[in-house]
């Protein structure tokens, strides 16, 4: 597909964060391997017994499990090789070939550019690429440019979208990493910054080489540490600032995360404003989708702080959201933000304004030095244009979130029915209703039988009986046991 040529009709934009489940249902023998509905052949661990039935059900116990595991892990459940294998009809396509294609028809039009390398895997975003760039007269620099297609949260109509694209490098901000260029057609975008050699704020915590894989990265850390206190306090105000920042200007944002926040000496400059534009689903979508009162890009930005200051605090994301309590921190001041964006209680009633954050004495008397003057001229009728993107992105979320309410409504009800307290409920009402029946046909028949004995011994002749009626009862009648 050339660069500037439109998607295809009907292309259907998934998100790629609604989490997918598998459940192994069947087994069967195939060609001495033994498979579980899974297209994977899976090698015998026995020598002898391998297909016995015990041994089948013992191996897909264990496999179900696995599944388990990486469907619930934040980062492998995002990974790309696990979506197609649990979901080859929707993520068949080579993306990497795919952008690669894109950013060639690009430097057609663009010569001075050049690739140095791609970057594999260095993001966690299944359908944004990142490659090492130079400029061939200035072959020292090294930039780095990333592509990204739609995603289904775009709602900007093509012209107003590619000239907000075409805006961002326009954008100056002390704590905002500078844009170098960028373009967009109908169907992606392609932004160049300057490559940091330190790397993101998740590379700090995690003690990580800014080009390995994502995967590598951040999967399975050997050391886990948490920053320092002053660190702490200074980066979290100047992702607060930037945030307001946005806020003010009604720029939607919602895709913080450590991986989203460039380090430049002491000072964190956000990253990614694109995102909200080219449509694409956060990071964290997963878990605030659970929470009902978290349904504004403002209040998603403010839960997805707390997970960042977890991160910050302690070395690592929480293990589970919401947090019923907090591990040792180094500053109360701290525990007190964190449960103000991730404990049970702010999940269920709201999250504060950033404003509101940055009161808090964690952050209230962090003194920020920087002369650099924010600029980010919007043109009104941009600025329409993202008002109702981000009414209409809200609007998505709302709905996702009332799916996901009822059919956790409906699955504690069919778990509850399910039950075995409920199964022995259900089973003592069924003994009394029969009982109760065996009760009423005993004193129905006994009423009948009086009835008749009454009729014989005064001698009245009884009426004939026609084909329909009912054949009356006879005098030997045996009572249903209580």
């Amino acid at each position: 597909m050339a660069f500037m040529e439109k998607p295809p009709a009907g292309k259907v934009l998934l998100d790629d964060t609604v989490p997918l489940t598998a459940a192994i249902e069947a087994s069967q023998s195939l060609q001495s391997h033994t498979i579980a509905g899974l297209s994977l052949p899976l090698p015998p661990k026995k020598l002898i017994g391998n297909m016995d039935r015990e041994f089948i059900a013992e191996r897909q116990k264990g496999l179900q499990n696995y599944l388990n595991v990486i469907t619930t892990n934040h980062i492998l459940s995002n990974c790309e090789l696990v979506k197609k294998f649990l979901d080859p009809n929707n993520y068949s396509a080579n993306y990497t070939e795919i952008a690669l294609q894109q950013v060639s028809m690009f430097f057609r039009s663009e010569p001075k550019w050049e690739v140095v390398e791609p970057l594999k895997d260095i993001g966690w975003r299944i359908r944004k690429k990142y490659f090492l760039m130079k400029i061939k007269n200035q072959p020292k620099e090294r930039l780095v440019l990333s592509w990204a297609d739609l995603g289904p949260d775009k709602y900007l109509s093509d012209k107003d979208f590619q000239c907000l694209i075409k805006l961002l490098p326009s954008c100056l901000h002390p704590y905002i990493y500078r844009v170098t260029f960028a373009t967009a057609n109908e169907s992606s975008a392609l932004l160049i910054r300057t490559f940091n050699e330190k790397g993101t704020l998740k590379d700090l915590i995690y003690k990580a080489k800014p080009k390995d894989p994502f995967l590598k990265k951040y999967c399975n850390p050997k050391k886990i540490q948490g920053l320092e206190l002053q660190q702490i306090k200074t980066y979290g105000r100047q992702i607060l600032e930037v945030l307001k920042f946005l806020h003010d200007k009604g720029f939607p944002y919602g895709h913080l995360h450590a991986s989203n926040v460039m380090l430049d000496g002491d000072t964190c400059r956000l990253l990614d404003l694109e995102n909200s534009l080219l449509g694409l689903p956060s990071f964290y979508r997963s878990y605030f989708s659970q929470f009902r009162k978290i349904n504004t890009l403002e209040s998603v930005d403010v839960h997805c702080f707390g997970h960042l200051l977890y991160e910050m605090t302690y070395g690592r994301p929480p293990d589970s959201v919401p947090v019923d309590s907090f591990p040792p921190a180094p500053s109360m001041a701290v525990v007190a933000v964190l449960e103000s964006t991730l404990s049970c209680e702010a999940c269920k009633n709201g999250m504060p304004t950033v404003s509101r954050l940055l009161q808090m004495p964690l952050f209230s008397d962090v003194l920020l030095t920087t002369s650099e003057k924010p600029q980010f001229k919007i043109p009104t009728k941009l600025k329409e244009a993202l008002r109702i993107a981000k009414e209409c992105i809200e609007k998505r979320l709302i709905e996702e979130q009332k799916q996901i309410h009822q059919h956790r409504r409906l699955t504690r009800a069919q778990s509850h029915h399910g039950s075995e307290e409920e199964r022995k409920k259900r089973k003592i009402l069924a003994r009394k209703k029969s009982k109760r029946s065996a009760i009423e046909n005993s004193e129905e028949h006994s009423a009948k039988y009086s009835n008749s004995n009454n009729s014989a011994g005064s001698g009245a002749s009884s009426p004939l009986t026609s084909p329909s009626s009912p054949t009356p009862p006879s005098t030997s009648v045996e009572h249903a046991p209580f």
